[in-house]
């Protein structure tokens, strides 16, 4: 994500994902996240109640550990809600 203009990253965004996608859809996301502290849960629990698969990974070193969440979204204005909810979690990365 852009962290100097994140409100044109999701307008970017939302226009991407009406282009490319027919709603509802399901939809991926990835995360890293340091493997230490609670991150991973802070993200599992924003798809809680979603039906949500959540995929957990290690890094080689254990450090930091991927998360891919596949569930299905209503339309791109959900999409972004997710994303700025994990945004919250301490040392998350989007990809």
């Amino acid at each position: 994500m852009d962290a100097e203009n994140p409100k044109e990253f999701y307008e970017t965004l939302k226009i991407r994902l009406e282009e490319t996608s027919t709603w509802p859809t399901i939809y991926l996301y990835k995360f890293i996240v340091p493997t230490e502290g609670a991150g991973i849960r802070e993200i599992e629990g924003v798809f809680d109640d979603t039906g949500a698969v959540i995929i957990t990974k290690k890094s080689k070193n254990g450090k930091y550990t991927s998360i891919s969440i596949t569930v299905e979204m209503a339309d791109p204005d959900a999409v972004i809600e997710k994303y700025k909810d994990v945004g919250t979690v301490k040392g998350v990365i989007s990809l």
